[in-house]
C-alpha cells in the first residue's frame, strides 16, 4: 500500500473529516443527555420549594407567576393548603457572587417572615463560599423566622443583622442580595393586591 503524500489539500480533509465527527458526538450526547437535566433541574426546584414553604396541598409549579427585576426574572410559586395560602416560594438571584450568579429558594409566609433558604446554583468557592449550602454548614438558618422588616439583610460588616460566612464576605454579600431581592418584590406585589 502505497503511502499518501501530506499536503494542504489532504491534511484540511483530515482536520474537517475530525471536526465533523466530534460535532456530531457532541450534538448527540447534548441531546441525550437534555431531557435528564431538565427533569434533574425542575425535581431540584421542586425539592427547594418543598424545603422553603410550610406543607401544601397544590401544585406550586403549575401556579407560577413571575416579575421582571434589573433585567432578569423572578419566579413566585405559591403553596397552598385548600384555598389558602400558606407561603410564597420565590426563586431569586445575585451577581454579586464571588464566582458570579447565585440562584437560590426563599420561602415566605403570608406575613413576609423568611420560613426557610435554599441554595439552587452557585460557583461559589468550595470549602468558603460554598458553606451557604445547607448540607455543607447551617449558616443559612439565620434566615429562619426572620421578618426583613426588622432583620436587616445585609452582613454585620456593613451594618446588618447576618453573620457572614468566615472568609467569604462576597458570597455572603451576595446571598443577602438575593434574599432582599426576593423580598422587596413579593412585599412590592403584595402590597399591590
Amino acid at each position: 500500500m502505497a503511502k499518501k503524500e501530506s499536503n494542504l489539500k489532504n491534511m484540511l480533509f483530515a482536520l474537517l473529516l475530525i471536526t465533523l465527527i466530534a460535532s456530531a458526538s457532541l450534538g448527540g450526547i447534548y441531546e441525550l443527555t437534555k431531557e435528564p437535566i431538565a427533569a434533574a433541574k425542575l425535581e431540584k426546584k421542586n425539592n427547594a420549594i418543598k424545603q422553603v414553604i410550610p406543607e401544601f396541598d397544590n401544585n406550586p409549579t403549575s401556579e407560577v407567576y413571575k416579575a421582571a427585576v434589573n433585567g432578569d426574572t423572578l419566579y413566585f410559586y405559591p403553596g397552598k393548603k385548600g384555598n389558602d395560602l400558606v407561603g410564597t416560594a420565590v426563586e431569586t438571584y445575585s451577581n454579586l457572587g464571588f464566582s458570579g450568579e447565585i440562584k437560590v429558594m426563599v420561602g415566605f409566609l403570608p406575613d413576609g417572615t423568611i420560613n426557610d433558604v435554599a441554595v439552587l446554583e452557585h460557583e461559589e468557592t468550595p470549602g468558603l463560599g460554598d458553606k451557604m449550602e445547607r448540607k455543607k454548614s447551617d449558616w443559612s438558618v439565620q434566615f429562619q423566622g426572620k421578618n426583613p422588616e426588622t432583620f436587616r439583610l445585609s452582613v454585620k460588616k456593613d451594618g446588618g443583622d447576618v453573620d457572614a460566612i468566615t472568609a467569604s464576605t462576597i458570597s455572603s454579600r451576595a446571598f443577602c442580595d438575593a434574599v432582599a431581592r426576593a423580598y422587596e418584590e413579593y412585599k412590592s406585589i403584595n402590597d399591590n393586591k
